[in-house]
């Protein structure tokens, strides 16, 4: 899997409406710097590129943080300012992630690299698909390495007989012998409420890819450990 890409925005929004129900303006102590030199999109208590302001965030300061863990802790609808915290990520991974990716529907959106329209354009070698968790050791009686060889053999020859006939059987069997390893670039928007969501439900899935994604948006994303995974 690969991220990339990676924005987080409405940070100074989400936090201003956070005091709203008790009017504790004066308590907010979320630090700004103006006309920053730098675009650069850091973790911690480091600065954080503001969507569409020229401007950088500071951090959370401690009453700030105080008051939104406190939020996190009473649960739905107290936490909904987590749902003002917008994300946007390039993700590469394979089909079969995805499948299951699809599940969070609610405040998502991604746009993806497309099979119907580029499958064919694109040389299939074992570059293509998801080889982190490979394993040559599996034990049958031929080769899981010859296996794959004829598998990738197969998409080639079909992906170049389409490109010379044009006829489209061939890339019909094409997309349907695909195998789901095939890896698929999606920019996927969120909000952090979502991902505290995934985070909690998914952490621990049998399914490496799921743990790799956790593990990258409470070590990569601003404040993933403060406000991700924090755990009430």
């Amino acid at each position: 899997m690969k991220f990339e890409r990676t924005w987080t925005g409405n940070w100074e929004n989400a936090f201003h409406g956070l005091r709203h129900p008790m009017e504790s303006y004066a308590k907010g102590d979320t630090g700004w710097y103006d006309d920053t030199p730098t675009n650069e999109h850091l973790c911690g208590n480091q600065a954080i590129k503001v969507d569409s302001q020229n401007a950088m965030f500071l951090g959370i300061g401690p009453n700030d943080m105080d008051l939104a863990q406190r939020m996190i802790k009473a649960g739905t609808p107290n936490d909904k300012f987590l749902r003002q915290i917008f994300v946007s990520i390039d993700i590469t991974a394979p089909l079969y992630w995805w499948k299951e990716m699809d599940t969070y529907k609610v405040g998502t959106t991604a746009n993806s690299t497309s099979t119907m329209h580029k499958l064919a354009t694109t040389l299939i070698t074992l570059d293509c698909f998801e080889m982190d968790d490979f394993s040559s050791n599996i034990e049958f009686e031929y080769s899981i390495n010859q296996v794959w060889d004829n598998i990738i053999d197969y998409c080639e020859c079909l992906r170049q007989k389409y490109n010379e006939t044009k006829d489209i059987k061939y890339w019909k069997e094409l997309i349907r012998i695909l195998p789901e390893s095939w890896l698929q670039t999606r920019t996927w928007t969120a909000d952090y409420s979502v991902l505290r969501n995934i985070y909690h439900w998914r952490k621990n899935h049998k399914l490496s890819e799921w743990r790799q994604f956790c593990n990258f948006i409470v070590n990569n994303l601003p404040y993933g450990k403060e406000l991700i995974e924090f755990d009430n």
